[in-house]
């Protein structure tokens, strides 16, 4: 896949994904298309179908990534560790009135 072809269906910016490169016209990140495939397992069909992308919108994120995997694997781990740190700085108000529903808090 020449740069040309990746161009037509990954694009970068500000406007669609908070800066993060991106299926064109989509809000549709290449770290979502990385850990859906990577770590959940997802077939490229799978997520065509699930997303309403072409595959060729699918290849084309996952070559991106692979292009660029130690920069997007390092900013997934960045964002799961905040999204931990948020948690735990930020209680569950569910889990809250749950555990007062059982006797527990």
């Amino acid at each position: 896949m020449d740069s040309r072809t990746l161009d037509e269906h990954i694009e970068h910016g500000e406007d669609a994904a908070v800066g993060k490169a991106h299926i064109r016209g989509r809000r549709i990140t290449v770290e979502d298309v990385a850990i859906w495939h990577e770590r959940l397992g997802r077939s490229a069909d799978e997520i065509a179908a699930e997303y309403d992308l072409t595959l060729a919108d699918v290849y084309a994120a996952l070559t991106y990534y692979f292009d660029h995997r130690d920069d997007i694997d390092r900013r997934i781990a960045d964002d799961q560790a905040l999204a931990r740190a948020l948690r735990e700085r930020t209680p569950s108000k569910v889990s809250d009135k749950l555990r007062s529903l059982h006797g527990e808090g």
